[in-house]
């Protein structure tokens, strides 16, 4: 008789055992890598309460929103609201200082922090080495009002350290912040200045990880330090650049309107003017505050930001270059 057909009780009473049930694949691993999943729980809820909550109230762009309706109860307007922006009188002009203003520091900008950790990687003073670092770094942390009380005080006609320079050979005082035309280069060579520093760290931490094999080859056949700049550090960066490059331009209309409308004057509002302050100004501080029509303006600016990085990352996969996916 098989041992199948015995009495359970009997089976364990003559030492005959099943073996457990087998557990899952799937929840194996879930029970082997807990501990990466609590770690993973903080910046996901995060990620759900802060970013894909608020999407909720993205319809109000779709909408003729009055605040004692809500949402759900405030009338379904359609695309009305970004058709409003598109023809409104100052949508180009709006448009045109934003790409402008963006391009410029991003073209300005991006270089600026490798040429720094360039620099740094070759400095064997140690402690010049650590003033230069905190003098660049520490302009990063420094509040944006209080950057742009300095850049008032160095630019004023009057008392300002600049036109004092400037006076000083002769010429006449320059009234900078009255100028529509330089607000773009005030505003980007500020911006330069303030982060370069800090956005010279995640290249220095790429050069830190390029093979010392390489530059010592170098050394024995005679390369120069440009030499090995050019040949091992710059390729070996390259990729890190660039992905910095593409998540760069997915952010190419996020100014933010902080630093700019701190700028902004009645005599250079003409060039100053984004999308970002005209939400601010049309959201918050119109006698009417109209918020479908300051959100259907955010929401137009997001997928543009999106269709850049779709092309910048269909761009560097075209060219065999490394990309987000």
């Amino acid at each position: 008789m098989s041992t199948s057909n015995i009495n359970p009780g009997i089976n364990n009473k003559i030492g005959v055992t099943h073996p457990p049930a087998k557990r899952s694949p799937t929840i194996k691993k879930l029970i082997n890598s807990k501990q990466l999943y609590v770690l993973l729980a903080l910046p996901l809820l995060y990620l759900i309460i802060f970013k894909y909550v608020p999407m909720y109230g993205a319809q109000i762009a779709f909408k003729n929103f009055v605040v004692t309706k809500g949402i759900w109860g405030s009338d379904w307007v359609g695309l009305k609201n970004f058709e409003r922006f598109i023809h409104s009188y100052d949508f180009w002009r709006i448009l045109k200082n934003t790409l402008f203003l963006s391009f410029y520091n991003l073209v300005a900008s991006f270089p600026f922090p490798i040429m720094l950790a360039l620099g740094l990687n070759y400095l064997r003073n140690r402690f010049f080495k650590k003033v230069i670092q905190m003098v660049t770094y520490a302009p990063h942390f420094i509040s944006i009002v209080v950057i742009v009380g300095i850049i008032k005080e160095l630019l004023d006609p009057r008392i300002g350290i600049v036109n004092k320079i400037i006076g000083f050979f002769g010429f006449e005082p320059i009234n900078f912040m009255g100028e529509m035309s330089m607000f773009s280069s005030i505003y980007v060579w500020s911006d330069v200045w303030q982060h370069v520093g800090f956005n010279c760290i995640i290249f220095i931490a790429a050069l830190a990880a390029i093979d010392p094999s390489l530059h010592e080859a170098a050394v024995v056949d005679g390369a120069s330090k440009f030499r090995r700049m050019w040949h091992i550090d710059l390729p070996g960066i390259m990729p890190m650049a660039i992905i910095l490059l593409i998540l760069n331009t997915g952010h190419i209309l996020d100014l933010g309107f902080e630093k700019v409308l701190l700028l902004q004057n009645p005599i250079n509002v003409k060039t100053s003017e984004i999308i970002d302050t005209y939400v601010y100004k049309v959201g918050l501080t119109a006698q009417v505050a109209n918020y479908s029509y300051s959100t259907a303006i955010g929401i137009f600016k997001s997928v543009i930001n999106l269709v850049l990085l779709l092309s910048i990352n269909k761009l560097a996969q075209k060219t065999r270059q490394t990309s987000l996916w």
